[in-house]
């Protein structure tokens, strides 16, 4: 028994429309970090390696990575929503100096417009990739949301030196080559969603407050305008880049 020519047409004006939907699909966007959370993350610096505690609240305008060096001390990096950081020490050095930067931690969105590159494997898992900032991707499992990886990349200067002749004189020439290089790769090992460090946990030590020896405010050592990105690298991600 044949099909009514009405059914038949019906049927591939239906084939054809989800084959368009399909073709026009929008890119995944990343996910929103959640606004309290704790991670455990290992980073490898060009072979220098750490492992941190990373604690954020957002709730609370703060943000908190524990620092380990391998077979080194421990530092500790905390920073607020107006700006300030404070990096100090709880050994018997007493180590402490204190960051002013033009914005505070970041936002929980601000993954918000990167541009996506796709998916990857990395660490096992299957992620999607963004792109942030010009230097950093990020990495994302497809399954779960959680963040599973992270790379920040810096460009670095190649010098090449050639010959080249010219007036049939040797002359010897360089070009400036432009090449970028993974910076330091994060790797996430624990991801706790809405942990939260305790409120006594939070509070710098007494001698980062305490004048120096000439009377001078110690928060004024090491006010900064504008972060480099040696900075930015120092915790985990900095919310002074301006961009996000």
């Amino acid at each position: 028994m044949a099909f009514p020519t009405k059914t038949i047409a019906f049927s591939i004006l239906l084939v054809f429309t989800i084959s368009l939907c399909d073709s026009i699909e929008e890119d995944p966007t990343p996910t929103s970090w959640p606004h309290q959370f704790h991670s455990v993350l290992f980073m490898n610096y060009s072979g220098s390696l750490q492992m941190i505690d990373l604690w954020y609240d957002w709730p609370k305008g703060r943000n908190f990575n524990i620092i380990r060096d391998q077979l080194g001390k421990l530092l500790h990096d905390l920073e607020w929503n107006n700006g300030t950081s404070f990096f100090y020490t709880l050994d018997s050095n007493k180590e402490c100096r204190t960051v002013q930067l033009e914005v505070g931690i970041l936002r929980p969105n601000w993954l918000e417009g990167a541009n996506y590159l796709g998916q990857r494997h990395v660490d096992g898992f299957l992620c999607n990739v963004w792109e942030k900032a010009d230097f950093l991707w990020y990495y994302e499992d497809v399954v779960t949301k959680r963040p599973v990886h992270w790379v920040f990349y810096t460009d670095s200067a190649k010098t090449v030196w050639r010959f080249c002749l010219s007036r049939s004189e040797l002359e010897f020439v360089f070009d400036m080559k432009f090449a970028r290089y993974a910076g330091r790769e994060a790797h996430v090992m624990t991801f706790e969603v809405g942990a939260v460090l305790e409120d006594a946990k939070w509070q710098a030590p007494v001698y980062c407050f305490e004048k120096g020896d000439d009377g001078t405010d110690p928060s004024a050592q090491f006010a900064i305008t504008s972060a480099s990105r040696e900075l930015l690298l120092d915790g985990v991600l900095r919310g002074s880049i301006s961009d996000l």
